[in-house]
């Protein structure tokens, strides 16, 4: 019976988890659960009490020993990495609790060595960031909050392309699992009827000619009610729960989305930028769209021709010239 994880580093709470796992509904002696762990009876007793205090319902028999009758909808590295069976990403997870934001947690660890693929995940942030410094609201246990070290070897100015790429991996994925119909906002944004689903933030270390590090920035509404999103939000928003009425366990979600930007990331390694440009534009409502521009010192309009090359998007003006839009804010007009 194995309980290593490729790349997962458990604890011995986890440990246990994956234990009763691997024998669902089953009871398992605790001379067993000792002699697999390596544990005191003691520290195993210690061990159940704690899941117990987190949501486990685990059944206990003098006679037969422990079984796991109900699990939290928690984000664990043992459930999450187990038969992942990607090529590059999810090869190391760490989930915490709580963290400022899962982007600075991977900034730091890829500063400490942190190999590539390494996914950080939190039940909650304190200071979770959107685009241009605004704040994410990041209530606990029901949302994904995720951030995935990356190290192309790319030149850092074509490391916005990758945007895109997990841009693509969260639309597919949310529309694939629920059923809603999840579309892409440039630059970042994921909608659903208008109204924001997810948003992601990228963030690069590099040199001129080398990326040290890319994070890629992940925060998706699941299981998030009205009532919790604060009343001063910029853009309506919305999450899985409210388009569904119904609630999710967050592990195939984020079981899925690694697997699809393990994948996705595979495929832009090998073939460059373009099949991701024509994956992002499918999903893309604006492409050949009358639209605004807010580029904060002055508004343009025009018709969205697509992405370019290296992501900015291509905007045709009324006076026949071409603007490349490298950051701003894209409003439809009309219809």
């Amino acid at each position: 019976m194995s309980l290593i994880l490729s790349g997962v580093d458990l604890t011995t709470r986890e440990r246990i988890i994956s234990l009763f796992r691997s024998r669902p509904g089953e009871y398992i002696p605790g001379q067993k659960i000792c002699s697999v762990l390596q544990v005191s009876r003691a520290a195993v007793w210690k061990q159940v009490e704690q899941l117990r205090d987190l949501g486990f319902e685990i059944e206990a028999s003098r006679a037969r020993g422990y079984r796991l009758l109900e699990s939290p909808d928690l984000l664990l590295p043992t459930d999450i990495g187990s038969d992942l069976n990607t090529l590059l990403v999810g090869r190391q997870i760490h989930c915490q609790k709580e963290t400022t934001s899962t982007n600075q947690l991977a900034q730091k660890m890829a500063a400490e060595g942190a190999s590539e693929g390494l996914v950080v995940l939190a039940e909650t942030q304190t200071a979770g960031r959107g685009r241009m410094g605004r704040r994410w609201e990041s209530p606990a246990g029901v949302n994904v909050y995720c951030s995935i070290l990356l190290k192309p070897q790319i030149p850092p100015r074509q490391a916005p392309q990758l945007t895109f790429l997990s841009a693509v991996a969260t639309a597919e994925v949310l529309t694939e699992l629920y059923g809603i119909d999840a579309r892409v906002k440039w630059p970042n944004d994921i909608l659903v009827g208008g109204r924001k689903i997810a948003g992601l933030l990228n963030e690069l270390s590099a040199e001129t000619e080398q990326i040290h590090a890319l994070v890629l920035g992940i925060g998706i509404n699941v299981n998030m009610t009205a009532a919790q999103f604060p009343d001063e939000l910029r853009y309506p928003a919305t999450s899985v729960r409210i388009e569904t009425d119904e609630l999710h366990l967050r592990l195939p979600l984020v079981r899925l989305l690694i697997q699809r930007i393990d994948f996705l990331y595979a495929e832009f390694l090998e073939e460059g930028f373009a099949p991701l440009r024509r994956r992002w534009e499918a999903l893309f409502d604006l492409l050949d769209r009358q639209v605004e521009v807010d580029l904060g010192q002055r508004t343009i309009s025009g018709v969205v021709g697509g992405l370019e090359p290296d992501g900015a998007l291509k905007l045709f003006l009324p006076d026949g010239s071409v603007e490349r839009v490298v950051a701003g804010d894209v409003r439809p007009i009309g219809r």
